[in-house]
């Protein structure tokens, strides 16, 4: 389930090229190393890219277009990572509580967990039946997110699992992954069961197999997290007599008690791992929401999202080399210039190792259409760290010759 990928794998540039690329870099090094007009690595980009590699002291080492705006796709998920980290802390762990009432009507309140999948629903399940063994309703709460939460980038009505919704009670992405077997329709991860709604999404959908996306039609994505508890409640033994339905829990009502609260087994670190790992929309989106409740207060809003992260930016970046407005990558509306990316992952060099690491490089990648980016480090081999940024927004280029040409550039030091 973790393992859901919402953007293209990153692309092996072929031998020819490095060795094309290499040969750019021998003959025009003295041009290019601070150069934002020509030379060496500047053929392979144009007009409308920027890039640069910086020194491990942040000084730059070569520089193209470093302060024009490009669009970044998913390397601003750095960003994203670095705004959920100054708010909620490295240590943060989503909660998600259960309260019943006199009428033994039992409360579940979300705050916007990213990594609540089926896995930790039957923990959670678990740890409630050893509180109570029957209950009434079951009522959903998600008042913690305002919705419908519409992301700029995301396509209305869209069935791609990058154009997930978010929410404050989510259950595995927003996603139903099923596959067939003969003529039956069958759950594709052994763990997660097919629930009514899932069933209805899938027929609906009229594909064979697959992920089916949820929406925030007729409460959906909330429904589904219900139904989804309310079989691993059953199956720990717990009688449900009434039904599920949507609302919120009055914690000031002295009939109303919490029973059990449950904390996440994953620190934020490692959500911002996963996150940076597999490139998923839906996660970056519930960090920067939460980070917007911890900032202002709940319920998350966009809104408040948005200027939790321009009130960091201004803290420590140039604010005005920073356009964004949403957490992803996905909105073409989100900018940034390769010089304030260079400050961005100088601030992030404590964490590079959630990055993925290949080689001598730590690097998030980013694709769009027409959209290639690359972002992270080269380690020289003696502890330094040289960040760089690569934002192709030229259609038919990718910024693998150019991040390739960095890392020659650097191991030849």
């Amino acid at each position: 389930m973790i393992g859901l990928v919402n953007h293209t794998r990153i692309k092996q540039f072929s031998e020819t090229a490095a060795m094309v690329v290499l040969g750019f870099w021998l003959f025009f090094v003295p041009v290019a190393l601070a150069s934002d007009d020509g030379g060496g690595v500047c053929a392979l980009l144009s007009s409308a890219d920027g890039a640069m590699l910086a020194s491990p002291d942040g000084n730059p080492v070569f520089r193209w277009r470093g302060q024009q705006k490009q669009i970044p796709a998913s390397t601003l998920k750095i960003l994203t990572s670095l705004v959920a980290i100054h708010y909620l802390g490295e240590d943060y762990r989503f909660k998600t509580d259960f309260f019943v009432d006199g009428e033994n009507t039992l409360y579940i309140k979300g705050y916007g967990d990213p990594l609540l999948i089926s896995e930790e629903i039957a923990a959670m399940a678990r740890a409630v039946s050893l509180k109570t063994g029957q209950i009434k309703d079951l009522v959903l709460d998600d008042t913690f997110f305002e919705k419908p939460i519409v992301l700029p980038g995301a396509a209305e009505h869209s069935l791609q699992p990058y154009d997930a919704p978010n929410g404050a009670l989510c259950a595995n992405f927003n996603t139903v992954n099923f596959t067939t077997k003969g003529t039956a329709i069958i759950s594709a991860e052994p763990q997660t069961p097919l629930v009514p709604l899932g069933r209805e999404k899938i027929r609906a959908a009229k594909t064979n197999a697959g992920r089916i996306l949820l929406t925030h039609d007729s409460n959906d994505i909330t429904l589904y997290a219900g139904q989804l508890f309310q079989h691993f409640l059953k199956a720990c033994g717990i009688t449900i007599t009434g039904r599920i339905r949507i609302g919120g829990v009055d914690t000031k009502n002295p009939s109303i008690h919490r029973i059990y609260r449950h904390e996440s087994p994953y620190p934020l670190t490692e959500v911002i791992r996963r996150l940076l790992k597999y490139s998923n929309n839906f996660m970056a989106n519930q960090l920067l929401l939460a980070a917007g409740a911890a900032a202002f207060g709940p319920p998350a809003t966009l809104d408040k999202a948005v200027d939790a992260a321009n009130q960091y930016i201004s803290g420590r970046f140039d604010r005005k080399a920073i356009s964004i407005v949403e957490g992803s990558g996905l909105s073409r509306n989100n900018q940034v210039t390769p010089a304030v990316f260079i400050d961005i992952l100088m601030a992030f060099r404590p964490w590079h190792r959630l990055m993925t690491h290949k080689a001598h490089l730590y690097y998030k990648t980013g694709t769009l259409n027409g959209i290639s980016t690359r972002a992270g480090y080269v380690a020289d081999g003696s502890g330094g760290l040289y960040p760089f940024v690569v934002l192709v927004n030229t259609p038919g280029k990718t910024a693998d010759p150019v991040a390739a040409a960095f890392q020659q550039m650097v191991e030849a030091r």
